[in-house]
């Protein structure tokens, strides 16, 4: 038996591999106390059982996020199913039974980094997308910029960022799937969008630390969604750099992708408790909930985080300060790692493919925001 996690995004440390069970640990970020992304290949016999134990998951940074919870894993890194577990406040434990001699598990199905320059090449071949490096990380990764539509005409500026936090790989999975709608020339919502509205999109927000297997920080420990207000090109250059260019360009709209460890459903969290939240950014958010219902079984509004109290809300955040500073929608979308509990999937959970589909239903709330502006 053999684990190993010497690659891209791998994440554990195996404590003891001489009993049963095999007991591992998760490592924190760099520099920083949070924890919880896991992802690592169990070498085995095949048609054994491997009880695996995780022995720090009840001081993990979202303990309420193992209530539920089923791993993530994949014997070809292309199809992903779950297995399930057992937490007791404070061990998750789990039986893999191999059917092959080597398989993958991982806190959710990674978005690797060379799957990352795979998407970006490919999108650069549309005539409409436009790509620029806006500067490099501490890790010296690219922070990438995908342009698409014609900016010398367009009436409207989105911007749509994804995975601040790296292990919430939903994130880049839902940009992947809305990139294919936006650029399928078949696609006629698409079509009419790119008529008269340009997108800006940064497909991960937080390279280092998606190589790294880090949960929720970059390489210098820093949690970027709260480097809003004052990043630096020492502790949090991804901000930095995009927020650049946001305050060059403006916006009308600002979507943040994420995913949230506890809650399985797929939400929306607004800019409420900013000062200056008014009528207007009101009558946005509430049009784009009722089309999303609209477009997606997937989304719903019943679930979510508690409202910020008026003048309360964190300026730090990338939602808040951007709903403030262009005094527009911003929101923050929310995916499950577990399971969207109203449309369960036993097999797989919260996947990749509905991701994607969730992204693609994402045009039409769009589409219908834009007429109030």
């Amino acid at each position: 038996m053999h684990i190993s996690s010497a690659f891209d995004s791998g994440n554990i440390r195996v404590i003891n591999a001489e009993s049963s069970p095999i007991e591992l640990a998760i490592r924190p970020d760099n520099n920083s106390h949070f924890y919880q992304w896991f992802h690592f290949r169990l070498e085995g016999e095949t048609g054994h059982s491997y009880l695996l134990r995780i022995i720090n998951a009840g001081k993990s940074a979202y303990p309420q996020g193992w209530e539920g919870y089923r791993v993530c894993a994949s014997y070809d890194r292309q199809h992903w199913f779950r297995i399930d577990t057992k937490y007791d406040g404070e061990l998750l434990d789990f039986t893999v039974e191999l059917e092959q001699p080597s398989l993958y598990l991982a806190y959710f199905a990674p978005y690797s980094w060379d799957r990352h320059l795979d998407m970006l090449a490919w999108a650069q071949g549309h005539e409409q997308v436009q790509l620029e490096t806006l500067g490099q990380t501490l890790d010296g990764h690219d922070m990438t910029l995908l342009t698409i539509g014609n900016e010398q005409t367009a009436k409207y500026k989105i911007w749509m960022i994804a995975r601040q936090h790296p292990g919430e790989t939903m994130a880049e999975w839902f940009v992947e799937g809305f990139l294919e709608a936006l650029l399928d020339d078949d696609n006629p919502r698409a079509s009419s969008l790119l008529k008269n509205t340009v997108f800006y999109l940064v497909p991960n927000m937080n390279p280092d630390g998606s190589v790294r297997g880090h949960l929720r920080t970059n390489a210098a420990g820093v949690n970027l969604n709260r480097e809003w207000q004052n990043p630096s090109m020492e502790r949090s250059p991804e901000v930095f750099l995009v927020r650049k260019k946001m305050l060059t360009l403006g916006g009308d709209m600002f979507l943040d992708i994420h995913g949230d460890e506890a809650l399985p459903f797929n939400f929306v969290a607004a800019c409420g408790g900013i000062p200056g939240y008014d009528e207007r950014h009101a009558a946005l958010e509430s049009t784009f909930k009722q089309a999303f219902v609209t477009a997606s079984l997937d989304f719903q509004t019943e679930q979510g985080y508690p409202l910020d109290k008026p003048g309360e809300a964190n300026m730090s955040i990338g939602t808040h300060w951007c709903g403030k500073q262009f005094r527009t929608l911003a929101l923050t979308l929310e995916m499950p790692f577990k399971d969207n509990n109203n449309l369960p999937n036993p097999e797989q959970g919260w996947s990749p493919a509905r991701c994607q589909q969730l992204a693609q239903d994402i045009l039409l709330p769009i589409s219908e925001t834009l007429k109030l502006l």
